[in-house]
């Protein structure tokens, strides 16, 4: 064996052991031990996380919770309050309308006469001209028949019977209002389906009075809709 193959065998032999000292140091389980560890931490911290979220997902639902109670409550209230007209008392007007007194010859067959029956008794345009025209002179409040004309009170005339929320009332018609007397008596007056009544008032003998009241009290009563709105009527007399 020559001196060089001695040094190489040495070399090689040297080399050799450094390599598994070398892997003697690496140790897989305590690395697996440390990736473990990690991920662990990682779990910990998310599930931590995962905790917090859901607490506060919980105060925001009692929060919401809350504030829809709250809202509830307060509508309740509210509707409580605007379900109900006050009882209230006043000065006022008091307009009352009633059929002529030749409607009931056409009736019996006795009046001598083509004209038609139907101008002679109080129709529902006039009823409503009458409710305009006090709405519209600053009435605060309003009977029809001693009934409390509210936001769902329906008028209707069938024949010469009128019907208020399904109860019947035979005329003399009695409409009051309270509100200033000058000025609800000036809006009646004023009012051009008054003045076409008032016409027929004077032809065919249909009743018709407007007084202003000291003193007139009205009680208390529900309503379930929003304000009355002023209505127009269409047509002649008795269409």
């Amino acid at each position: 064996m020559t001196l060089v193959t001695i040094v190489i065998f040495s070399l090689v032999g040297w080399l050799f052991f450094i390599n598994v000292d070398s892997n003697s140091s690496y140790d897989p389980s305590t690395n697996t031990e440390g990736l473990l560890a990690k991920r662990g931490q990682t779990v910990n911290a998310l599930t931590n996380d995962v905790k917090s979220l859901t607490n506060q997902i919980d105060v925001l639902k009692k929060n919401l919770a809350s504030d829809v109670n709250a809202s509830s409550e307060a509508n309740a209230n509210s509707n409580s309050t605007q379900t109900v007209l006050p009882a209230l008392q006043g000065p006022g007007v008091t307009v009352t309308l009633n059929d002529s007194p030749l409607w009931s010859q056409h009736v019996r067959g006795n009046a001598g006469t083509t004209d038609n029956a139907n101008d002679y008794v109080v129709h529902q345009q006039d009823i409503e001209a009458v409710v305009n025209a006090l709405w519209a002179g600053g009435a605060e409040a309003m009977t029809i028949q001693g009934q409390r004309v509210n936001a769902s009170t329906s008028v209707r005339c069938v024949g010469n019977v009128l019907l208020i929320e399904g109860k019947q009332f035979a005329p003399p018609y009695t409409i009051s209002a309270i509100g200033d007397p000058d000025q609800l008596m000036v809006s009646l007056n004023s009012s051009p389906a008054i003045r076409t009544y008032l016409e027929y008032v004077e032809a065919d003998g249909l009743g018709y009075s407007a007084k202003k009241v000291k003193s007139l009290r009205f009680a208390k009563t529900s309503m379930t809709t929003q304000t009355l709105k002023y209505a127009s009527t269409v047509g002649n007399k008795g269409e």
